[in-house]
């Protein structure tokens, strides 16, 4: 009996290892799908009308697109510039966007897009941007 169960206990364990073994691509589109699904639908921000995820698994890369309802101007660059910043400091706190993906080299290309599509504000995620974004 004990020897069933521990045999039992060793292949649950296998499982479990070989699920939580995946490798940066695979966390990378989980993300991207996960994102899309459960993460934009109920995302809620000033001015933001709709975001986006789209993933470049070549390139290690993820790009994740905020359409406002916001005009492109000067004015709403300057304004825009701020609140981006610290939006992208609360996704990371929440785990919206994971540090891990960066800390393991994924890219995260984040724009904040004015009525026209044009860009407003560009952050570019990397492990080294990261130290200095969240001092």
């Amino acid at each position: 009996m004990r020897k069933k169960i521990s045999q039992i206990a060793f292949a649950i364990m296998i499982v479990v290892m070989l699920v939580s073994c995946k490798n940066t691509k695979q966390k990378l589109q989980e993300y991207v799908v996960t994102y899309n699904k459960s993460i934009a639908p109920s995302f809620r921000a000033d001015n933001v009308t709709l975001t986006t995820a789209r993933g470049y698994i070549n390139d290690s890369k993820i790009e994740l697109r905020f359409e406002t309802d916001l005009e492109q101007s000067e004015k709403n660059k300057v304004a825009t510039s701020i609140a981006f910043i610290r939006m992208i400091k609360l996704m990371i706190e929440k785990d919206q966007i994971p540090r891990q993906l960066i800390e393991e080299g994924v890219q995260f290309d984040v724009y904040f897009l004015a009525d026209d599509n044009t860009v407003l504000a560009k952050e570019v995620l990397t492990g080294e941007s990261l130290k200095y974004l969240l001092k």
